[in-house]
């Protein structure tokens, strides 16, 4: 018995070393960058992509160079899907002032998936991003769901 004991000894360290605190920062450290009105930012767009849900559920994408200074829309455009029980939604955008807005708004409810094709030119290829849209807010990183920057 008295050689058995270190041994569950040392299996007891090792295992409460797997649920322990993160140590280090760096193991704290967000997935990704949010942006810097709230919304999702979308950083592998170029110039980076802001989509911000306002209070009347339409849409404002904004963008954004590396030093995150607000870039005039160009020839970017965007449409959205909302796939909700109900269908499928989908949403132009037009420009207004440095944003594409949305021409319609989000459909009632949440925890449904949208889908948000990038374009940077007529004749680019599209990008596309998929993603669940969420309203509640993260616990972590106080932003709403769909915008959170933790890696959870």
């Amino acid at each position: 018995m008295k050689k058995s004991f270190p041994l569950f000894a040392l299996l007891g360290a090792l295992c409460a070393g797997l649920f322990a605190a993160p140590s280090s920062a760096k193991d704290t450290e967000h997935k990704h960058k949010g942006g810097p009105n709230g919304g999702r930012l979308f950083g592998q767009v170029q110039p980076h992509a802001e989509f911000l849900v306002q209070k009347d559920r339409t849409v404002a994408i904004s963008f954004y160079d590396e030093a995150m200074k607000l870039v005039p829309v160009g020839a970017q455009t965007a449409t959205l899907v909302a796939e909700t029980k109900a269908g499928k939604t989908k949403i132009e955008f037009e420009r207004k002032g440095n944003a594409l807005v949305s021409k319609g708004t989000l459909p009632e409810g949440d925890g449904y998936n949208l889908v948000l094709q990038f374009k940077q030119a007529a004749e680019a290829k599209p990008q596309n991003f998929r993603f669940k849209f969420e309203t509640h807010d993260c616990g972590e990183c106080r932003r709403m769901e769909y915008a959170c920057t933790c890696d959870h």
